[in-house]
């Protein structure tokens, strides 16, 4: 029997199209049921590759007693994160606030006015003597709404108040030209020599703290008026660097490339590593991180010259050509970490099975090169790695062949195969980066089909749209959206000197300032005019796992400041510069794609010149 997600185009949704749950995707009709039955919501936010939404749903959502609870007591309502951001922030703030973390599945309770009184992420079905399990919690909710709903109403009222009750924004006026130093230094005292990265585990890429690093510490070499551009004996060519600070650039590249976050097989790396060494990684792999990794290893390699950088941008482009690219050049979003229930089961493998595949004699070799042993080094079995010191850059390439088509077999691996406007543009501006240091002709045709995909899938009437698949979703873009698609276009630009892109990224850049400005207190809402109203209304200034639309919205005004010289943009570029370097006061290393943006108003590009 299926609920009504069935007539949704999410995977994320789908996959709970048949659960005994009586799902509503977030709409209107939901909510008035709710208030004319006068029951409470239940509000269940994930995405299709998240190993512990999976485990939710097996667990509890196929529960046919859990299911017959949340039917009769609740309105239950489930959000693909990827495609409603809009809610998955608002909601999101509610639980860090109430629990102090959160994470998917997250798992919200709710007035029929969409106000929050209790917040969680995933629950086990009963309780275990330390957590409390979903279906008590389910219980108890319902008989608290019974016995004492105005209770709930009330704690839901001072729930929201105290999240709109945010102090009064301060115009900014000021461009603070002392924090990028401020933010490499709060990096500095996190970095991880030994395993590379910042802080501890569980470790994640974020490459645009990588991107920001690296451009400062070329800056600060130019700066004090050292030469920028040096070559060795072999002709190799870079420019010339703070080795402090790009030290931990490479470290942490090279680290991950040599660790398990990095797919050894088919390429491509995994969402984040869940131990200190890059060893373990959480087996999913998102378009986004991938196109973001293509732009900080191809700068590090632009930088320094040292090819395993470009080589591993390239692999990574591979993987993404290979396993996450439609029949029109689009790129499809994630795979998953799953394989037949089980995490990670389509990525690890056995001693003897590699022995098996490839011939004893063949196998015992990459056995020892990529350090799989038969004692295991992940539950028993191997994340093949290069941990061991090996060199990165390896003469494997048909075990490899091999091993990946054996894989292939052996297990399937779920694909989130719907296109989303802001990775498909992350993914643009790494491809374009790919072709600037490369020169090769295949990295910028593919941003080319890409792009032609945007214009000819998720716009329409110059209105941006989320999401692709099979049709155009019904939710118009977000500040994201615009602000990596204009991104996007500008880098397309920059190595192409191709107009259309100019031209084109002028006309987003615009739109987005004419749906998102807050005109009073400066910077961009998530939400513009075309979207729909939420209880409160976000403004994000923070990088998180992808770069916050401010940041981005940044870096676009400064770089059309400085391409087209006209005064307006520069007044915009101003203004966001001030309003940021106000909201990056308190943690700067926390906002170092708009740092990328501010190095680049401080120190402006040459002027471009064509191929």
């Amino acid at each position: 029997m299926s609920n009504r997600l069935k007539y949704e185009k999410s995977p994320y949704l789908l996959q709970h199209a048949d659960n005994p749950v009586d799902w509503y995707p977030w709409c209107q009709e939901a909510f008035l049921l709710a208030e004319k039955e006068d029951r409470p919501v239940f509000l269940s936010i994930g995405y299709s590759t998240c190993h512990w939404c999976h485990v939710m749903e097996r667990e509890s959502f196929e529960n046919e007693e859990i299911a017959d609870i949340l039917n009769k007591y609740f309105v239950s309502i489930k959000v693909d994160r990827e495609e409603r951001p809009d809610i998955d922030s608002v909601y999101m703030s509610v639980c860090q606030t109430l629990t102090g973390g959160g994470g998917w599945p997250m798992s919200i309770f709710m007035t029929p006015l969409q106000k929050p009184f209790f917040a969680g992420t995933y629950f086990p079905p009963e309780s275990d003597g330390r957590v409390t399990g979903f279906k008590e919690l389910l219980l108890a909710i319902a008989h608290k709404w019974q016995q004492d709903k105005e209770g709930l109403v009330q704690s839901a009222d001072k729930i929201l108040s105290y999240i709109k009750d945010v102090p009064e924004e301060e115009i900014h006026d000021n461009i603070d030209r002392s924090l990028p130093e401020r933010a490499a230094k709060l990096l500095s005292r996190s970095f991880d020599a030994v395993n590379g990265g910042f802080g501890d585990a569980p470790k994640f890429p974020m490459p645009f703290n990588l991107i920001f690093l690296t451009m400062y510490a070329k800056d600060s070499v130019t700066r004090e008026g050292a030469h920028s551009f040096s070559c060795n004996a072999d002709g190799v060519c870079s420019l010339d660097y703070d080795e402090s600070v790009f030290g931990q650039v490479k470290i942490t590249l090279e680290k991950m490339r040599r660790g398990g976050i990095f797919d050894h097989i088919g390429y491509g790396f995994s969402r984040y590593s869940t131990d200190q060494y890059f060893l373990v990684p959480h087996f999913e792999k998102m378009l986004y991180d991938n196109a973001l990794l293509i732009s900080a290893y191809a700068a590090a390699y632009e930088m320094s010259g040292e090819k395993v950088f470009l080589d591993t941008a390239k692999k990574t482009a591979e993987y993404v050509f290979r396993e996450m690219t439609g029949p029109d050049g689009e790129f499809y979003s994630a795979q998953d970490a799953d394989s037949e229930g089980e995490e990670g089961k389509f990525y690890v493998w056995d001693y003897a099975e590699v022995c098996r595949v490839l011939g004893k004699e063949r196998g015992k070799r990459f056995c020892e090169y990529f350090g799989i042993t038969k004692r295991g080094n992940f539950e028993g079995r191997n994340i093949p790695n290069l941990l061991n010191g090996r060199n990165e850059c390896d003469n494997f390439t048909e075990e490899k062949r091999i091993l990946y088509e054996y894989r292939k077999s052996r297990a399937k691996l779920h694909l989130d195969d719907k296109v989303l406007t802001m990775w498909n543009s992350l993914m643009i501006s790494g491809l374009s980066k790919l072709y600037q240091v490369t020169g090769e002709e295949k990295y910028f045709l593919s941003a080319e089909k890409a792009q032609k995909f945007i214009e000819n899938h998720l716009i329409e009437e110059g209105i941006l749209y989320v999401s692709w698949r099979g049709e155009r979703s019904a939710v118009k873009g977000f500040l994201d959206d615009y602000a990596c698609y204009s991104a996007a276009l500008i880098n397309m630009y920059e190595v192409s000197l191709k107009e259309e892109y100019l031209k084109r990224a002028r006309q987003i850049c615009d739109e987005a300032a004419e749906q998102f400005a807050d005109e009073i207190n400066g910077g961009y809402f998530l939400c513009g005019t075309e979207n729909g109203r939420l209880i409160t209304k976000p403004k994000e200034v923070y990088d998180n796992a992808l770069p916050s639309g401010n940041s981005v919205m940044s870096y676009c005004l400064v770089r059309l400041s400085q391409i087209t010289g006209q005064e307006d943009y520069e007044e915009k570029a101003k203004k966001q510069l001030a309003y940021m370097s106000g909201e990056a006061e308190h943690y700067p290393a926390g906002c170092c794609m708009f740092l990328t943006a501010l190095l680049l108003y401080m120190k402006p590009p040459r002027k471009l010149r064509g191929r």
